[in-house]
C-alpha cells in the first residue's frame, strides 16, 4: 500500500516559494487556490473545467480553458449505439493569459468565452450549474450546434488532490466530481439529444488548477451510473502526472460519498509493433482488489495536435466496464457492461 495522506481542513495551496504546502488528497475543496500566489510566469499556468454529460447512447464533452499562450473551447458529440460516432472541434484564442476568467474555486463561480464561431458558459451558483453554449460552424459542417444542461445533485464528497511535480514552482490541483444529475439536451444536424433522469444521464466535472512541466504522459479513467439498486456510483483513477508519492487519484463514489483506493493499473493491449491497440480489450487491475474490471472499448475519440514542440496526443476511449469495486466498508458493486471512458494522453506544451 503507498502513502495516501489525506488533508481534513482549509488551508492555503501553495507556500510563499510558490510550491504545493502540504501535497496529498481529500475528499472535500480544502486546499485555497488563488493565481496571485503562483511564482511562475504567466505563460505557463494551466486552468481548465472539463465536463462529461452522458448515458449508456451518447455523450457530450465540453471544456473552457486558459492554459496561458492559448485559450480552447471545445465540445464532442459522441455516439456508443449501433453505429459508434464521435464529432470533435475546438478553436482557440491567443495569449489570454488569465483574461478568461477562470473561477478560483470549484464551488460556485461563472465562466464565459468566445473564440471562432462558438460561445460557451458555465454557471455556477453553487447549487445548480447551467452549461449552455452554440457552435456555429460545428466540425466544418456550416450547421450549428447547441446545447443547455443543468446540472444538480452536487455529491458531498469527491476526488480532490494536490500533486506538486519535481520541479521548483510547478503543481498539480485537481478535483474530479462524479454522478451530477444532468437534465437538459444537445441538437446537431436535426438530431436531438435529451439527458435526463429517465434516461440515466449524469454529469462530471474534471476542474483544474496548475503550473505542469514541459512533457507529460498520463492515464485516467472515470465513470458514472445509476445501478439496479437507484444507487449513484462512480470511479476515478488515474496516474503518471507529478510526484504522487503523498497519494494517488484513485477513488470510488457511491450515493455522494468517498472511498479511497491505493493503486490501480492501466492494462492496455500492444501489438507486436510494441504500440498500444486502443480499441482492443483492456482490464484495469489494483494492488489491494478493490478494482478489477473488463473493458470493452466502443469509441477512441482523438483530436490530436502535433507540432512537434507542442503537441497533444489524446487517446480518449470510451467503452463498456464489467467487474467489481469494494467500497470501504466491504461492500462489493457488481458493474457489466456500463459506459464509462479511460484515457492516455502524451503533451508537450
Amino acid at each position: 500500500m503507498g502513502m495516501q495522506h489525506e488533508i481534513k481542513a482549509p488551508q492555503r495551496l501553495l507556500d510563499a516559494k510558490g510550491n504545493i504546502a502540504e501535497p496529498g488528497f481529500a475528499k472535500k475543496l480544502y486546499w485555497q487556490y488563488d493565481r496571485k500566489d503562483i511564482k511562475a510566469g504567466k505563460m505557463r499556468i494551466k486552468e481548465w473545467d472539463y465536463y462529461y454529460i452522458g448515458n449508456q447512447d451518447y455523450g457530450l464533452c465540453l471544456t473552457i480553458s486558459d492554459v496561458g499562450y492559448v485559450s480552447s473551447l471545445s465540445v464532442s458529440l459522441l455516439g456508443f449505439g449501433d453505429k459508434p460516432f464521435q464529432f470533435n472541434d475546438s478553436e482557440l484564442g491567443v495569449l489570454p493569459l488569465g483574461k478568461v476568467g477562470m473561477p478560483s474555486t470549484s464551488e460556485k463561480g461563472n465562466v464565459s468565452a468566445k473564440a471562432g464561431t462558438i460561445d460557451i458558459t458555465f454557471d455556477n451558483d453553487g447549487t445548480t450549474r447551467h452549461l449552455f453554449g452554440t457552435y456555429d460552424n460545428f466540425v466544418n459542417s456550416k450547421k450549428p450546434l447547441t446545447f443547455d444542461v443543468v446540472l444538480t445533485g452536487f455529491p458531498e464528497e469527491s476526488m480532490v488532490i494536490a500533486t506538486p511535480f519535481d520541479k521548483d514552482k510547478h503543481f498539480y490541483y485537481n478535483q474530479k466530481i462524479n454522478c451530477m444529475y444532468a437534465e437538459g439536451w444537445c441538437e446537431f444536424d436535426g438530431v436531438r439529444y435529451e439527458f435526463n433522469r429517465a434516461n440515466g444521464s449524469l454529469g462530471t466535472l474534471d476542474w483544474g488548477r496548475g503550473v505542469w512541466t514541459y512533457d507529460n504522459t498520463w492515464y485516467w479513467g472515470s465513470g458514472q451510473m445509476i445501478l439496479e439498486s437507484g444507487d449513484r456510483f462512480g470511479f476515478n483513477i488515474g496516474y503518471g502526472f507529478g510526484n504522487t508519492t503523498a497519494a494517488s487519484e484513485n477513488m470510488l463514489f457511491f450515493n455522494g460519498k468517498s472511498h479511497k483506493l491505493d493503486e490501480v493499473s492501466f492494462n492496455i493491449p500492444k501489438g507486436e509493433d510494441g504500440n498500444y491497440r486502443y480499441t482492443e480489450p483492456w482490464t484495469f487491475s489494483s494492488n489491494d482488489g478493490r478494482f478489477e474490471m473488463s473493458f470493452v472499448p466502443v469509441i477512441d475519440r482523438q483530436a490530436p495536435f502535433d507540432l512537434g514542440i507542442l503537441c497533444m496526443i489524446p487517446h480518449q476511449v470510451f467503452g463498456k466496464l464489467s467487474g467489481k469495486a469494494v467500497l470501504d466498508d466491504g461492500t462489493v458493486v457488481e458493474i457489466k457492461d456500463r459506459l464509462v471512458f479511460a484515457e492516455h494522453v502524451h503533451n508537450k506544451w
